[in-house]
């Protein structure tokens, strides 16, 4: 390494370098998730010319060779020379960033790329990428490699199609992962369709066809009910309070705004918001101002009516248990904050969606009073158990401030401060504690243990919920509080929260439990990368003086060959009980050696419905969901 540090030091990364030497600034990362952003990119160009009016037709092909190919019938990339550049503007397209019609308002009013480095990125990160143009009634054809043009653009002969269409294969050098999968990308291209009302969106997978003429896996998406077909799917094995979702759409200050909602008989708020089609997962503005047009709404109903004298007002908690709702805006400049997109800020969002909620929701509940009874009722019966929760909130305040030790006594605590280093493993039963508490690093590993399973919290209110003692040692242990303003991710005692299960019926029972409890409670958790799942050795194998310890079925079986022809002894550990704290230490918990799985959330809607379909009242839906998934369970134990 030198020591001078002078101009000679400085880099400039030219064109779409850049993109090659830092992948992840521009599509999240090179694993799979990046690797099927690749795909959006180029779909968001097509929806942003259905938004103009221009494209109601889109095709996506996975080819065998895991290459993808995206077709629209939009008016085409231009082909002309560029004034500027003098170069056609398709090659400035696809070979510079920032460089695209969505910087003014003229050719797209909106957009959600508004970088302009979409099609340009996946240009650069594709080992093979060509493009054919449609316009003019002629067809334009150009190749390229890691985002250089192997040859001028050719023209070809006449056509009658319109369009763009776009055949990519990733480069390997660049992802650690090239094998697109089907379902992701379908889930991404329906709620695309839900947000387009009319437009077509085929997604075709080749990869498994062994004739010629089959077409493969095809999935056609259409929805011409738009976002109320979206709350509809949602609400598909639910039982809904009111029968048809209320929705309006309304454009104002050139903010296209369309809200879809209905209330059905759960506790949990779900409620999905996007701006220009892109998902806020953290919400912003514009939902912000629904949710306080709402509440404002639901308040003023219950003052005209005869309802429970003891709820004079309704929080906005009340108002969102049970409520399922879409939220889409199509603006013209939106601001996001941060990288990722996550949140919107555009600040006059907030009161214009306000006004527009305020008064067509107005307007429904003057229309359909018996809605608006069922809704209230509903809406009572929240604050009922908001109440009674803050009373236990407060008792359980109230009992540790008289206690010396505020923390569960079941809980063998860390002596480690630094809640970044600290591990909390939730481990079931006690004798699986016990080995735990013997086998643990007490310097960062804490063990609390549970008696049986905690409550089904997709069942059950907040106050029953803080009421159930397993439940409330765990919120104890973990120190973050629990649900809305309560919670607060600051003050987490442990950044590796690890649920460590039997691997049986009643073990995996468990860790759905506490995984539902975690998802609709404590997400922040999950969204932070804190819930992890520990993966305790299904086998010891134990030849001679060799002694292995496999994960897999497939593990042992390749092992049990390697010594054929030798005495083995096999044992299959159902429980973590049946391990000595040395084997657990040595094979579940050493930092070293361990394997854990990370909790994640990658897609919110299809969490959600899992989450409802097993752990909810609906008993058809999960005989379904057990039959469609059976063939998937591995190490089963009845």
């Amino acid at each position: 390494m030198t020591k001078n540090y002078n101009a000679d030091n400085i880099q400039v990364l030219e064109g779409l370098d850049a993109v090659r030497k830092r992948p992840a600034m521009y599509i999240g990362s090179t694993d799979a998730y990046g690797l099927h952003h690749l795909v959006y990119e180029i779909v968001d160009n097509s929806i942003d010319e259905a938004l103009a009016g221009y494209c109601d037709n889109i095709s996506v092909i996975i080819h065998k060779d895991n290459s993808i190919e995206v077709v629209d019938n939009g008016r085409g990339i231009p082909v002309d020379m560029h004034p500027v550049y003098k170069k056609p503007a398709l090659e400035i397209v696809l070979t510079k960033l920032h460089a695209g019609g969505k910087f003014n308002n003229d050719t797209y009013k909106v957009s959600g790329g508004l970088h302009g480095v979409g099609v340009s990125v996946v240009n650069a990160l594709s080992k093979k990428f060509n493009v054919e143009v449609y316009r003019d009634n002629k067809k334009y054809a150009q190749t390229y490699s890691k985002g250089a043009p192997l040859a001028e653009i050719k023209t070809g002969g006449d056509t009658k199609n319109r369009g763009t269409k776009i055949h990519f294969w990733p480069d390997d050098e660049i992802f650690e992962v090239t094998e697109f999968n089907f379902d992701t990308l379908a889930k991404r291209l329906r709620e695309l369709a839900f947000l387009n009302a009319g437009i077509k969106i085929t997604l075709r997978d080749e990869r498994n066809v062994k004739d010629k003429t089959a077409k493969g896996t095809e999935h056609i998406f259409q929805f011409k009910g738009g976002i109320v077909s979206f709350v509809q799917y949602l609400n598909e094995n639910k039982t809904p309070i009111i029968k048809k979702p209320l929705f309006f759409h309304t454009t104002r200050d050139n903010i296209d705004i369309e809200v879809a909602l209905q209330y059905i008989d759960t506790y949990n708020e779900n409620v999905y918001t996007y701006a220009n089609n892109i998902n806020t997962k953290e919400g912003g503005t514009h939902l912000v101002g629904f949710r306080s047009a709402l509440t404002r709404v639901l308040n003023d109903y219950l003052k005209k009516g005869k309802y429970d004298k003891n709820v004079t007002q309704l929080s906005g908690d009340d108002v969102r248990e049970g409520l399922v709702a879409i939220i889409s805006v199509k603006i013209p400049e939106p601001q996001f904050e941060g990288q990722t997109k996550m949140k919107l800020g555009n600040g006059e969002v907030k009161g214009i969606v306000e006004s527009a909620t305020h008064e067509n929701l107005s307007l429904f509940f003057d229309e359909n009073p018996q809605d608006v009874k069922k809704i209230i009722d509903k809406c009572i019966l929240g604050a009922r158990a908001r109440i009674a929760a803050k009373k236990a909130r407060d008792l359980t305040r109230r009992k540790s401030a008289l206690e010396n030790d505020t923390l569960p006594g079941k809980l063998s605590d860390c002596s480690e401060r630094d809640a970044s280093k600290c591990e909390l493993y939730i481990v079931e039963g006690d004798s699986a504690g016990g080995s735990a508490k013997s086998g643990r690093d007490r310097l960062f590993q804490a063990i609390l243990p549970l008696r049986g399973k905690i409550l089904n919290v997709e069942k059950a209110r907040l106050d029953r919920i803080l009421s159930n003692e397993e439940i409330k040692n765990l919120i104890t242990a973990i120190g973050t509080g629990i649900g809305g303003e309560e919670f607060d991710i600051g003050k987490a005692r442990y950044h590796k929260i690890v649920i460590m299960t039997d691997a049986d019926v009643d073990g995996s029972h468990i860790r759905t439990l506490l995984l539902t409890f975690f998802f609709r409670y404590m997400p922040e958790l999950i969204r932070n990368g804190y819930i992890y799942i520990a993966q305790p050795p299904l086998y010891s194998i134990k030849s001679g003086k060799d002694l292995n310890y496999v994960y897999t079925d497939d593990e042992k079986d390749s092992l049990l060959k390697k010594y054929k022809d030798q005495k083995v002894t096999i044992q299959r550990y159902k429980g973590l009980g049946e391990m000595n704290p040395e084997q657990l230490w040595e094979t579940t918990m050493d930092p070293q050696k361990r394997t854990m799985l990370q909790v994640r959330i990658d897609d919110d809607i299809e969490a959600e419905s899992v989450f409802s379909v097993l752990m909810g009242d609906a008993v058809e839906p999960r005989r379904k969901f057990i039959e469609e998934n059976a063939h998937n369970v591995q190490n089963l134990d009845l």
